[in-house]
């Protein structure tokens, strides 16, 4: 039996040890924190959630396929309660003997096929061996904040901080804030500070993004916009297409910003961007929430605007990225994959070819939630080194190459999943009867919809799925 070290307890490595154990390795989950949950766990260092943060991404999407969420869970769930999910799921597949806490990789080399690990174990230091090594450390925990002339001098009482240290709007009760960037962090602070009691928010982006709600009409966004049929679609549009039937949505579903008060976004969805909140663009329009473009420069506790206004401020908060954190890796393997803070050429995210044993879960940035993706890539992993599929090197070369496009693009979580299920074979196309692929067409891309068919199939995965898109899904609108 193969060993298997899992760099990481987060969704990435729970899902990879399930699948791994299933396809008869022996994994050990080495986690730096003293509990499990990754992003999930708030109290971590090595994580951005803030304690009363909710999920952005509906419960269905937010679910791996073989453990629903317990009864009561609301359809947004609490951090802790994906916490707990993620707990639940470890003993559901008696993961919990492998799993090792406060031990952090310091040291990774290969040496005659063997891979060798220097680990910190709660202060002592541990040298390991295993056959196959997976890194699941996550995309998400050293901030970047851009540099910007009299930053490191801002005099406000409440400092500057990135969104990932954003833990308790108290701090910011009574204060004037700016939160800096456009992404989803960025516009959940912003509204959280807007409706707990700052004296005023501010944003400030670089450009103005297109925003979507978190429902529409009651119903997850994902139903509308992350269905099987939008990515089949989508596959195969031009950009510009893309481009045009995106803007077209979500002026349907959200409308223009600039409607609610915000600047004007560029009318190309593709320069644009979009991103997500149920509250941002209504706090706008309620004068809860100001917009200003990019800073210029700081002076004390002024902050100026490119375009020449002006504002002081007592903090600032930068919802403004992460750079890619693998301290651990030989110089010799950041060569070889190709390591920037931003990037690291893969094959299919996963593998490399002139790096056997060595595998690599979520170092991507996504639009949509992950872990029905992850599920998909975990299964890929497994399959693939048990043999079920096959893994060939002239194929995975050619998809490394393919992997230097996409340097700097986030993925669409509807896409990746199926691209994953493609490649473990799991997709249902063209495998399951008229009435479940008419269902799964319409339906969200939920890590269920690759249970119907291939290895580990769940038999009632069906009706389960019947029974989400009654709860979930579309609702009628119409009185008539």
């Amino acid at each position: 039996m193969e060993s298997v070290a899992i760099i990481g307890g987060g969704p990435s490595g729970i899902a990879a040890a399930r699948y791994l154990k299933s396809q008869g390795f022996a994994p050990v989950i080495y986690e730096s924190h003293s509990d499990v949950g990754g992003q999930w766990a708030c109290n971590n260092p090595n994580s951005g959630v803030w304690p009363q943060m909710r999920t952005n991404t509906a419960r269905m999407v937010t679910r791996f396929s073989d453990l629903d969420h317990k009864d009561g869970i609301a359809l947004f769930p609490k951090n802790t309660e994906i916490q707990q999910y993620l707990k639940d799921y470890l003993s559901t597949f008696e993961l919990d003997s492998v799993l090792q806490t406060q031990t952090r990789l310091t040291s990774l080399s290969r040496v005659e096929g063997v891979w060798h690990l220097e680990l910190d174990h709660d202060g002592e230091v541990q040298h390991k061996t295993f056959d196959k090594v997976v890194i699941a450390t996550g995309a998400y925990n050293t901030p970047d904040i851009p540099k910007i002339e009299g930053l490191a001098e801002f005099s406000g009482d409440c400092g500057v901080i990135h969104a990932f240290n954003y833990d308790d709007p108290e701090r910011y009760r009574g204060k004037k804030v700016l939160v800096a960037g456009g992404n989803i962090s960025s516009l959940e602070i912003a509204s959280d500070l807007a409706m707990l009691g700052t004296e005023s928010v501010t944003t400030t982006m670089r450009r103005q993004r297109y925003v979507m709600p978190k429902l529409i009409t009651g119903t997850p966004t994902e139903c509308y916009a992350f269905t099987r049929s939008a990515a089949l679609w989508q596959e195969q549009a031009t950009p510009e297409e893309w481009a045009a039937e995106t803007r077209e949505f979500i002026l349907k579903y959200s409308g223009n910003p600039a409607w609610y008060g915000a600047p004007e976004p560029d009318e190309d969805v593709l320069v644009a961007g979009t991103t997500g909140s149920q509250h941002f663009l209504h706090l706008i329009a309620e004068n809860r929430i100001t917009c200003k473009p990019w800073i210029e420069k700081v002076e004390g506790r002024v902050v100026h605007f490119t375009d020449g206004s002006q504002a002081d401020f007592d903090g600032i908060i930068f919802g403004t990225g992460y750079t890619l954190n693998l301290p651990f890796l030989s110089d010799e393997l950041r060569q070889q994959l190709d390591v920037t803070n931003k990037h690291i050429t893969l094959a299919n995210h996963t593998f490399h070819p002139d790096v056997p044993n060595l595998a690599f879960m979520g170092l991507w940035g996504q639009i949509g939630p992950y872990l029905p993706v992850l599920e998909q890539q975990a299964r890929y992993l497994a399959y693939s080194w048990s043999g079920l599929i096959p893994l060939d090197e002239d194929t995975l070369r050619t998809a490394c190459n393919d992997s230097v496009n996409l340097k700097g693009k986030d993925l669409y979580q509807h896409m990746q999943t199926i691209k994953f299920a493609r490649l473990n074979g799991s997709d249902p196309e063209g495998k399951v009867p008229e009435d479940v692929a008419t269902l799964i067409h319409h339906h969200p891309v939920t890590a269920l919809t690759f249970k119907l068919v291939g290895p580990d199939a769940i038999p009632d995965a069906y009706e389960q799925l019947q029974q989400e898109s009654m709860r979930f899904g579309l609702k009628p609108t119409s009185l008539r």
